[in-house]
């Protein structure tokens, strides 16, 4: 593990607050859903010597020098990513989900072309056509979202809006829905429409590599993916995609849209595809799902309304207005308790996103600590007793007290500085 010695020596600010933010997250409840906490092998990965080689291009054709041992990393993470998941081809440059999802539009689509995505309100992301993202500036977009009454994605409805729209691209996968996505109807819908499919599984990826939720590599022409939420991997992106498509993907990405490759990440992302591939991963995702759903359970024993009235996956959607609160409001009053989460719009949500009616809730973090049923049970004491006395400055302490007090019983890094 990392010991920091020499950041401590040359440039004693920055170690503070890199030593702050490791108190943070040791001494906090983390359950922003997008977050995870890596495995020290990974860690390791992505703070070593390979931060200092240029690598534009890809292995046997870079535009540097001295590529030999960074492209053999490469390769390795290419052929781990491709085995887990069952893809024809992988590329693991993309430094976010963002940018894999821009390479597959700008790859497919021309400017003004039709994309149709799920809308963010209904739990769609940034990237899938939102107007302040490049996506919803540089194409038309049609969105669907979920059914008023379940919450759920009501497929003969994107179905009869795809086939009398026909977008160029049907975006599939989300960033707040908790539900399972039928990857298999979403092709039969885009052949009905005679559109290409994309899945952004940026937040199932690791329940998908387990066989936790169906996979969408059979039935999509691309999928892209963020590797640090399940999982649990370093900062980054990846894309999968046919053969057929390989050559004009890897092209929109380089030299399109990013230069050199980060080479520390995809070592890291390479040492994260193995772990993936292990049965103690396996069992930590059974335990990611066992955990939100007993955490959405015991919530809604409080008296807070679940959207959809549950979860298949790793996260759930509070409504925090069934306790006359906001979003932004029980997010700052959890942040003072110690809690770390983030306001979510919900479902025909009236307040604009940056007040939103709900916060998202996920288990990946708190599950890497060791956390089981039983501390799920006092997580969500912990979240209901706060969120009940928001603005009680006393009451939030106390929260907090009992917060770094099941912290400490499953301890976060234990023995780096």
């Amino acid at each position: 593990m990392p010991t920091y010695d020499a950041l401590r020596a040359t440039d004693p600010e920055v170690h503070a607050i890199v030593s702050a933010e490791r108190k943070r997250q040791a001494e906090g409840l983390e359950l922003i859903a997008s977050e995870n906490f890596v495995s020290p092998a990974v860690l390791e990965a992505a703070g070593s010597v390979l931060t200092n080689k240029y690598a534009e291009g890809y292995p046997g054709r870079r535009y540097y020098g001295g590529c030999d041992v960074v492209d053999s990393v490469e390769r390795l993470a290419r052929k781990r990513a491709k085995g887990l998941f069952g893809a024809e081809h992988a590329n693991v440059q993309p430094h976010s989900g963002t940018t894999a999802n821009m390479a597959i539009y700008f790859a497919m689509l021309k400017p003004g072309d039709k994309l149709m995505g799920l809308d963010l309100s209904s739990g769609g992301h940034l990237t899938h056509g939102h107007h302040l993202s490049y996506s919803g500036r540089d194409f038309e977009v049609v969105s669907y979202g979920v059914d008023r009454d379940t919450e759920q994605i009501d497929y003969d409805e994107v179905e009869r809006l795809a086939v009398s729209e026909r977008p160029k691209l049907l975006i599939c996968g989300a960033s707040a829905y908790s539900r399972v996505i039928d990857f298999e109807r979403f092709r039969r819908i885009a052949d009905a429409a005679g559109a290409l499919l994309m899945a952004d599984i940026a937040h199932i990826a690791g329940l998908v590599a387990t066989g936790l939720h169906p996979s969408p590599v059979p039935h999509c022409d691309f999928v892209t993916t963020t590797t640090h939420k399940t999982l649990r991997g370093p900062r980054g992106g990846l894309i999968l995609c046919k053969k057929a498509h390989a050559k004009a993907i890897n092209r929109a990405l380089f030299p399109g849209l990013q230069g050199g490759p980060l080479m520390h990440i995809v070592a890291a992302k390479a040492v994260a595809f193995k772990e993936a591939a292990s049965v103690e991963f396996q069992q930590y995702q059974q335990d990611v799902l066992a955990n939100a759903r007993r955490l959405a359970v015991k919530l809604e024993s409080r008296g807070f309304r679940i959207v959809s009235g549950g979860t298949d996956n790793h996260l759930c959607l509070l409504d925090v207005s069934s306790v006359g609160l906001t979003g932004k409001v029980a997010e700052v009053a959890l942040e003072k308790a110690g809690v770390t989460v983030n306001k979510n719009t919900i479902p025909y949500d009236p307040n604009p996103p940056m007040v939103a009616s709900g916060i998202r809730l996920g288990t990946p973090a708190l599950t890497s600590r060791g956390m089981d049923a039983e501390a799920m049970d006092q997580v969500g004491d912990l979240i209901a007793d706060a969120l009940l006395a928001p603005e009680d400055v006393a009451a939030l302490s106390t929260v907090k007290g009992r917060v770094e007090e099941l912290c400490r019983r499953f301890p976060l890094y234990e023995g780096l500085d």
